[in-house]
């Protein structure tokens, strides 16, 4: 393990209330001080960080790296140096890989392919039910024994509440997380856009509010039944917002996020028939954004995900709802965050933390800071670095995105993973 010393830059770590100049110094893989180096360290590698924010790297709560099965789309090559470029070095993958990951085997397979691509930090969550198909249990304890950080069904919803129930129970026994994505299938009736003016004028199949939060609120009635922990993932609208405030205030164990592009973009905005702006849920009204950024200031909210989804040119290509949903974001993801700074949604230490400590803690694990004797997992970006999303700087094998070829401010030139370099510009 190489020494690196990272000098004169801003060191900013929300979960210890730092926010000064100071160096920072890694040895054997940790932290092993902030502001003065130790006695006797000398550096193999020294990053100067001037003019720049030193900070821990950024965890993702939910990134497809498309990985096994659908290796047209992405890899989990391709998608880890995206993701390295972008200053993360943890991200939570869903269970809606091709096969599931509903069994041990599976998720060695990931893991292995994780380690040939030196990318240590991938968290997969188990499938709730087998196949993800909402009838029967997977082996959750089995699952988790062999390394899944949660259980969660992704995108697929459960339309038998038993089942739900039965599998709540079941986590809540075995002390899993459940990740939760609210959709109840029947109103969502195979929609593509959120049910207002925009579809209405375009004749496209919406998606009302009601669809998420039902969902919600049976997931919540089920909470209070079963006390299973449950982070709700992927949230759109303004009354979800409300629920979740609710259900907090009743001290049950719940958290949540939101997806990036949900926090800056809303049907509004969407061009006509461009599927780059088809994702689920759905882009919803400038009310439901505006909740959804009090709800993350005012900590309702616990954290900002990516919500990664890189697609090949044929899922975008053909009519709006025919097309398959989702966006390859993980590389905004810095550059729209500084943006809510600018903007005055967020302060810097707010949405550092949105991405660092907050989602640590909800998938409980030892990350998110740059405490010493903390593995070394640190980003250091240049919050005033112009640039353009194009071929040139794009890793992800998914060029599915709306901010395509826009000019971002933000750049990220060196990600730390447990003490090494992964990245740097």
């Amino acid at each position: 393990m190489m020494r690196i010393e990272i000098v004169n830059g801003r060191i900013i770590d929300p979960a210890n209330k730092l926010d000064k100049q100071a160096g920072l110094y890694i040895d054997d893989g940790q932290i092993v001080a902030v502001g003065n180096a130790p006695a006797g360290f000398v550096a193999d590698t020294r990053i100067d960080a001037q003019g720049q924010i030193v900070c821990p790297g950024f965890i993702d709560l939910s990134a497809r790296l498309r990985e096994p099965g659908q290796t047209h789309k992405a890899s989990i090559q391709s998608e880890t140096r995206a993701a390295a470029s972008a200053g993360f070095t943890s991200l939570c993958i869903p269970p809606d890989t091709n096969p599931v990951i509903d069994t041990p085997a599976v998720l060695e397979l990931i893991k292995d392919k994780a380690e040939q691509c030196a990318y240590a930090n991938i968290y997969p969550v188990a499938a709730l039910t087998k196949k993800l198909a909402g009838k029967e249990l997977s082996s959750m304890y089995a699952l988790k024994q062999a390394g899944c950080i949660a259980v969660g069904n992704a995108q697929a919803a459960i339309q038998d509440l038993l089942v739900l129930r039965r599998a709540m129970e079941y986590a809540a026994t075995h002390d899993l997380l459940l990740m939760y994505c609210p959709q109840e299938d029947a109103l969502s009736n195979h929609g593509c856009a959120h049910e207002g003016a925009m579809a209405s004028r375009y004749g496209l199949p919406g998606i009302p509010v009601a669809a998420e939060t039902i969902a919600l609120m049976q997931c919540i009635e089920l909470i209070e039944h079963t006390g299973c922990r449950v982070h709700f993932r992927g949230l759109s609208s303004a009354r979800a917002v409300t629920l979740i405030a609710k259900a907090k205030q009743l001290g049950l164990p719940v958290t949540a996020d939101v997806a990036m592009h949900h926090l800056h973009l809303t049907d509004a905005d969407m061009l006509p028939y461009n599927s780059h702006y088809h994702v689920l849920p759905p882009l919803r009204s400038e009310q439901d954004k505006a909740a959804l950024l009090d709800g993350l200031k005012n900590g309702v909210i616990d954290a900002i995900c990516s919500d990664h989804q890189p697609h090949d040119i044929d899922a975008k290509l053909g009519a709006f709802p025919e097309t398959e949903p989702g966006m390859s974001t993980i590389e905004t993801v810095l550059p729209l965050m500084l943006r809510l700074v600018t903007q005055g949604h967020l302060d810097l230490s707010q949405g550092i933390a949105s991405l660092t400590i907050t989602p640590a803690k909800v998938l409980a694990v030892d990350a998110g800071h740059l405490a010493i004797g903390s593995a070394a997992d640190v980003c250091v970006f240049d919050a005033n670095a112009d640039w353009q999303f194009n071929k040139q700087s794009w890793l992800s094998q998914g060029k599915n995105t709306p901010y395509w070829q826009q000019n971002v401010q933000g750049k990220v030139s060196c990600t730390i993973q447990a003490g090494k370099v992964i990245y740097s510009q």
